[in-house]
C-alpha cells in the first residue's frame, strides 16, 4: 500500500507539472496572437511587456500572491498574513503517508500550476491596452495585479473564501482567471482611450488591420493546446480509473468547445459581413475554450459544443458593441475573456446540477466589481503619478522605437536613423 501511495503521488505530481507547462506555453501563444493583431510598428513593445509580465507575475506570485490566494487561515475575505511560501519546503513523505490520501501532489507543483495562471490573467491585459500604454507603467500595474489583486478574489473562490462557501463553481477559472484579467483590462482602456484614428468625428469605425494573420493563428492554436493543461490540470488528480476518465472528458470538451466557437463565429460573420473574417474566427476559438473552462468535466461532448458555439457568437456581437461604444481594444480580449466568461460561468447550471444560477451570479458581480474597481483605482494614481499614455509622436512612430528602441521589422518599416 505504501508503494502505490509513493507512486500515486509521484504520478499526480508529474501530471501537475506538465499541466503547468501547457498552460505556461500558452504566454507564448498571448505573445504570438497579439503580435500577430497590433501593427509592425509596435511588435517589440508588446512582446517586451509578455516576457516582462510574466516574469512579474512569477516573482510576485512568489513573493506574496501565492499565501494570499492560499492562506493558512483567514475569515472567507480577508486571508491571514503568511509570507512563507517564498523560503521554500514541501510535503514530507512522512506526512504524505498519514494524510490517508488527502495529500496527493507536492506542494511546489501546486505553485507551479497556479503561477503560470495568474500570468495567463496579466496576459489578458496587454492586449487590450496594446498601442498606446507606456511600457512601464504597465509593468508597475502588472505588481499589483498579480501580487494582490487576482490573489485574493482567488482566495475567494479557490483557496476556500466565501465565494467558494456560496456555491460558486468555477472549474478552471472563467471567472477567476478570464473574467478577472478582462475586468482590469477594461479599468485600463477607459482611462487610456482609443488609439489615434481608430473613431472618427461622425462615428465611423475604423478599421486597423494586424501585421501578421499567420502568426496570430500560429499564436491561437498556441493557446488551444495550452488550454488542455489550463482545464485538464484543474483536475488536479490523474492516478486512479475515475480520475483518468475525468481528465479525458475534459480534454474531449475543451476541444469541443473550441471547435463549436470557432464554426459559429465564423457563420457568424459571414452572416453580418459577408465575408469570412479570420481574425473572429480565432476569437471564436479562443471564447469557445473560455466558455467551458468554468465546467468543461459534467457536460457531454455535444453540449460542449453547444456551449463554445454560443461563446462563438456572443464574442462577434461583443466585439462589434465595443467599437460602437468606443471602447477600443485592438485584440478582443475584453470581449473574448471577459463578456464570453460571464457566459462561461451562467452556462454552468446547465450541466452541473450541484451549481445554482443564483451562486453564479454572486461570484460573477463579485469578481468583476473587486477587480474592475481595484484596478481602476491603480490605474488612476499610475496615470496621476507617471502617465499611462505615450505621446502622440511616440504613438504616430510606433511604441517599439519610443519604449524599446528597436523593431520588429526594421527592413520593412523603414531605416529610420539610417541616413537611408
Amino acid at each position: 500500500m505504501e508503494a502505490i501511495t509513493h507512486l500515486s503521488y509521484a504520478l499526480d505530481t508529474f501530471y501537475f507539472l506538465v499541466s503547468g507547462a501547457l498552460v505556461m506555453w500558452m504566454a507564448a501563444g498571448f505573445a504570438m496572437l497579439e503580435a500577430g493583431l497590433v501593427r509592425a510598428k509596435n511588435t517589440a513593445e508588446i512582446l517586451t511587456k509578455n516576457v516582462a509580465l510574466f516574469a512579474i507575475a512569477c516573482i510576485m506570485y512568489m513573493l506574496m500572491g501565492y499565501n494570499i490566494m492560499y492562506p493558512a487561515d483567514g475569515n472567507g475575505i480577508i486571508p491571514a498574513l503568511d509570507l512563507s511560501f517564498m523560503f521554500g519546503g514541501d510535503n514530507s513523505v512522512e506526512d504524505v503517508l498519514a494524510s490517508n490520501g488527502d495529500t496527493y501532489y507536492s506542494g511546489m507543483s501546486d505553485f507551479f500550476f497556479q503561477v503560470v495562471f495568474v500570468a495567463t490573467a496579466m496576459s489578458i491585459v496587454s492586449g487590450a491596452v496594446a498601442e498606446r500604454m507606456k511600457l512601464w507603467a504597465f509593468l508597475v500595474f502588472a505588481v499589483a495585479m498579480t501580487g494582490v489583486i487576482y490573489p485574493l478574489q482567488g482566495y475567494w473562490k479557490w483557496g476556500g473564501g466565501f465565494l467558494d462557501a456560496a456555491g460558486f463553481n468555477d472549474f478552471a477559472g472563467s471567472g477567476v482567471v478570464h473574467l478577472c484579467g478582462a475586468s482590469a483590462a477594461l479599468a485600463g482602456v477607459i482611462l487610456l482611450g482609443a488609439r489615434k484614428g481608430k473613431y472618427s468625428a461622425d462615428g465611423r469605425v475604423n478599421a486597423i488591420p494586424g501585421a501578421n494573420m499567420p502568426l496570430a493563428t500560429l499564436g491561437t492554436f498556441i493557446l488551444w493546446l495550452g488550454w488542455f493543461g489550463f482545464n485538464g490540470g484543474s483536475e488536479l488528480k490523474v492516478s486512479d480509473i475515475g480520475e483518468a476518465n475525468a481528465v479525458a472528458a475534459v480534454f474531449v470538451n475543451t476541444n469541443a468547445a473550441a471547435a463549436g466557437g470557432v464554426i459559429a463565429a465564423l457563420l457568424t460573420a459571414r452572416a453580418l459581413f459577408g465575408k469570412a473574417d479570420l481574425t473572429m474566427a480565432l476569437n471564436g476559438a479562443l471564447a469557445g475554450l473560455v466558455a467551458i473552462t468554468a465546467e468543461p468535466l459534467a457536460p457531454t461532448p455535444l453540449w460542449a459544443t453547444i456551449v463554445g458555439a454560443i461563446g462563438g457568437i456572443l464574442v462577434v456581437f461583443s466585439i462589434i458593441t465595443m467599437d460602437k461604444i468606443k471602447i477600443d481594444d485592438p485584440v478582443g480580449a475584453i470581449s473574448v475573456h471577459g463578456v464570453v466568461g460571464m457566459w462561461g460561468l451562467i452556462a454552468v447550471p446547465f450541466s452541473n446540477t450541484d451549481a445554482a444560477f443564483g451562486a453564479q451570479f454572486l461570484g460573477l458581480g463579485v469578481i468583476f466589481a473587486w477587480t474592475f474597481i481595484a484596478s481602476f483605482i491603480v490605474w488612476l494614481v499610475l496615470k496621476a503619478i507617471m502617465g499611462i499614455r505615450v505621446s502622440e509622436e511616440e504613438e504616430y512612430e510606433g511604441v517599439d522605437l519610443g519604449e524599446c528602441g528597436m523593431e520588429a521589422y526594421p527592413e520593412f518599416t523603414g531605416n529610420r536613423g539610417s541616413g537611408l
